[in-house]
């Protein structure tokens, strides 16, 4: 499990009942369309889409595909410019949001649209999963599930379709919050 707090730091991890658990914070994560490539890989990627569609490589969409990369959760514009400005002050929002769409342009980044309706985007490095995310205080845990794959794959034979994929939300209220005292 990887696990984040609320400014996304520190690490941890274990499974569930044999199966890999991911947990993070609203401030939160890791989809695979690239297979596993080291940040180098992806950054070569992200470099040679940006020569392909005759733009630029700046210092500044370097440093925010850099620190996107290293961010390992889920997070929203904002919450990379802010984590952007830590190295380059001079980087302006509107820069933040272009690179990310050039990140998911090139399927190095997808939007994600949890229940609080904030766009929030997750690097395709790593491997499928689905989320979990409490009601209360907006935790995402990511979770592997092989009987929920298989099942998805024999309802959609069933059905007579050809599977190209799937998304998977679920909600409800973490532990911790269970043990907290509801608010009034």
């Amino acid at each position: 499990m990887t696990s984040h707090g609320e400014a996304g730091h520190g690490v941890a991890g274990h499974s569930v009942a044999g199966h890999r658990v991911a947990s993070h914070s609203v401030a939160s994560h890791s989809v695979a369309s690239h297979g596993r490539k080291s940040v180098a890989e992806r950054f070569a990627i992200f470099k040679e889409h940006l020569r392909q569609q005759g733009l630029k490589s700046t210092a500044q969409r370097d440093a925010i595909a850099h620190v996107f990369f290293a961010s390992n959760r889920h997070i929203s514009v904002e919450e990379l410019y802010n984590e952007v400005k830590q190295v380059n002050p001079r980087i302006g929002y509107a820069t933040v949001y272009r690179t990310v769409k050039l990140l998911t342009e090139c399927r190095l980044a997808v939007e994600r649209h949890f229940r609080d309706g904030e766009a929030r985007y997750e690097g395709t490095e790593g491997h499928h999963h689905d989320h979990l995310i409490c009601e209360r205080c907006g935790k995402i845990v990511e979770f592997e599930e092989p009987r929920i794959d298989a099942l998805q794959s024999q309802v959609a034979r069933r059905l007579g379709f050809r599977f190209t994929g799937r998304k998977m939300e679920l909600y409800g209220i973490c532990p911790g919050c269970q043990r907290r005292k509801p608010a009034d």
